[in-house]
């Protein structure tokens, strides 16, 4: 096989990709605009319960729009479950991991969704078709700029909800460093009594 032959095979089977990864695009941009609803809803509801959540961190009740906290809560209340400041901070992870990966992978496919058409183009030029230029063109511009857009909204939300879960960690781990002082405070005491009873009945 020779190195025209080759060239050949790789161009028809980067034209395989071209569809799939437009598809992939159009379902990260509906994913993005889904992601912006929610995070749009997230804020709306930490704005308008953000003294509630002040208020829960006495009570300890979890607060919607706080999922770290919430979760810390509830899984605090389980006593078979004691929570560590690791397993929260793999929870904030997951929370992140989806859009993270969204943002990363979206421009990577709008360069491939560029780069494809760019072949067809350019043979078209030199047959002098222009109208398969311009039809080439306007697919490799187009995914590029889905491909940004997708990421531009992805990077905002996750820039932002990374701050909230930030946020939310350190205040559950100010109340895991009160409740193990108050839990070493007790057991003091305990041993304490234990003493005291111990020397009455000597």
């Amino acid at each position: 096989m020779n190195v025209y032959a080759i060239e050949e095979l790789m161009y028809r089977v980067s034209d395989i990709f071209l569809a799939p990864v437009l598809i992939a695009l159009l379902v990260l941009f509906v994913y993005a605009l889904f992601a912006m609803g929610m995070f749009f809803t997230k804020s709306w509801q930490r704005s308008s319960r953000s003294l509630e959540y002040k208020r829960a961190q006495t009570d300890l009740t979890p607060v919607p729009g706080y999922e770290l906290f919430s979760h810390y809560i509830l899984a605090s209340k389980n006593a078979l479950n004691r929570i560590k400041f690791d397993d929260l901070e793999v929870f904030a992870l997951k929370k992140l991991e989806k859009v993270r990966l969204v943002t990363r992978i979206s421009p990577m496919l709008g360069l491939i969704a560029t780069m494809i058409p760019m072949g067809p183009a350019l043979k078209s030029l030199a047959d002098g078709n222009i109208q398969g230029i311009s039809d080439n063109l306007v697919i490799a511009f187009s995914s590029v700029i889905f491909g940004l857009v997708i990421a531009t909204l992805t990077f905002w939300i996750a820039t932002v909800e990374k701050r909230w879960l930030a946020v939310e960690l350190l205040d559950c781990q100010k109340l895991m460093e009160a409740k193990e002082l108050a839990l070493a405070e007790e057991a003091k005491q305990e041993t304490s009594l234990e003493v005291e009873v111990m020397h009455a009945v000597s």
